[in-house]
């Protein structure tokens, strides 16, 4: 990871859970990381905890809604403006609903597309556009999938979405190829992880969370952080492109 320190990365939905870990372990290893959330009270928090511990890097939190092109896009000017532009886009920003395919609203569908598929793709191609302006040729986008991008579970719709995430990390890589660029793509698809996700898609039932969380030992958000680091972590001549990551009791 000694390369990366000094950098610039963006790390999309770093108030809480696996995007919060990734941000942390980004600044410990010396990066300037940019974590954005509509939220931004936890990253301020996170920020000035990681300031007191005397960390290497430093995290600089940014409103952003990903539903809204415009402020993915200012997001993306400011960087510029202030760091030259991004050397790292951790796409981890996701939602689900509990919307079902033949009974959901196309409210929550839509707002799963703009989330899951559209603000990934606008970033990574804003992201993408900064290194190759800049003369980067060893940048790296990272995207978290699911493994409800590999398997169709309970919830279709979501995970009609993260198939896109595999097709988006697919494609990315086929057309960096196709320009001769060493711009690096990977995925990253967790099994269950206890963060707030689950609760979140259940927020109507929260025992249904718990017990869901309880019936195994499940993932930490660190050990996505970690796989982070590892993929990152990786020599140049090796891209990691596609990483699934289970609870061991997870079938």
């Amino acid at each position: 990871m000694e390369r990366w320190a000094g950098r610039v990365a963006l790390v999309t939905g770093a108030s809480v859970g696996i995007g919060n870990a990734t941000a942390r372990a980004l600044v410990q290893h010396g990066m300037k990381v940019v974590g954005c959330a509509r939220d931004v009270d936890k990253i301020r928090e996170t920020a000035a905890e990681l300031q007191q511990a005397g960390a290497a890097g430093q995290l600089y939190p940014v409103q952003c809604d990903l539903t809204v092109e415009a402020e993915i896009r200012a997001m993306f000017d400011n960087i510029e403006a202030e760091d030259g532009g991004v050397d790292v886009c951790i796409n981890n920003a996701g939602l689900a609903t509990q919307d079902r395919l033949l009974s959901g609203s196309m409210e929550a569908f839509r707002t799963m597309t703009e989330v899951n598929i559209l603000a990934p793709t606008l970033c990574t191609q804003l992201a993408v556009q900064q290194m190759r302006k800049r003369g980067v040729d060893d940048g790296h986008i990272i995207t978290l999938n699911s493994m409800s991008g590999h398997r169709v579970g309970g919830l279709a719709f979501y995970s009609m979405t993260k198939f896109a995430t595999k097709a988006l990390n697919d494609g990315l890589r086929m057309e960096l190829k196709d320009m001769k660029s060493h711009i690096r793509t990977t995925c990253i698809s967790p099994g269950r992880v206890e963060t707030e996700f689950i609760p979140r898609i259940y927020k109507d039932d929260p025992q249904k969370a718990r017990d869901l969380h309880a019936a195994m030992e499940c993932l930490q958000a660190k050990d996505i952080a970690d796989t982070v680091l590892f993929v990152l972590g990786a020599p140049p001549h090796v891209e990691v492109h596609d990483v699934l990551v289970r609870p061991t009791e997870q079938k």
